[in-house]
């Protein structure tokens, strides 16, 4: 079997790597790839969306970064336990007329023994925003540059 480290119980240290880790990855955008650090039976909901298995996963993703554009995403640890962590999360993006979004979200996860994601939940809330109000600047896709601020440095 597979390990997707770090692998729980999560401490701060480790939740922290998770999150970052995941970051990183939605950030760059291969539905193929994020979709390797979940289980094959993952179970999702995502807003009023829910996905079964790691091929809806790459179906969802797919479709999401097709409409999604210049999708940029910042997530930051909320809590852990054992094998749980609770993230908070911006991400930033335009549809195809050109309007750009700010989307906040919690999500709830779920992993198993080898570190996998079961289970994720997602509540978000879209807010448009004017191009110019954009908060997110790095060259994408990729991960976010260490020296780029985070959520709580950028005060949302």
């Amino acid at each position: 079997m597979n390990t997707r480290p770090p692998l729980p119980p999560f401490t701060e240290e480790t939740a922290i790597q998770k999150v970052r880790a995941a970051e990183n990855a939605w950030n760059l955008r291969n539905p193929e790839a994020v979709s390797l650090a979940y289980t094959t039976d993952t179970r999702w909901r995502n807003r009023d969306v829910f996905v079964n298995g790691r091929d809806e996963v790459v179906g969802f993703l797919t479709q999401k970064w097709e409409r999604e554009l210049d999708y940029r995403l910042i997530k930051e640890l909320w809590a852990y336990t054992g094998n749980r962590i609770a993230v908070r999360f911006v991400y930033e993006c335009h549809d195809a007329g050109g309007q750009w979004f700010r989307s906040h979200g919690n999500e709830n996860w779920e992993f198993d023994e080898f570190g996998l994601m079961r289970v994720r939940r997602a509540s978000i809330n879209d807010q448009s925003i004017n191009e110019s109000d954009r908060l997110f600047h790095w060259d994408a896709p990729g991960p976010r540059p260490d020296d780029h601020p985070g959520l709580t440095e950028l005060g949302l």
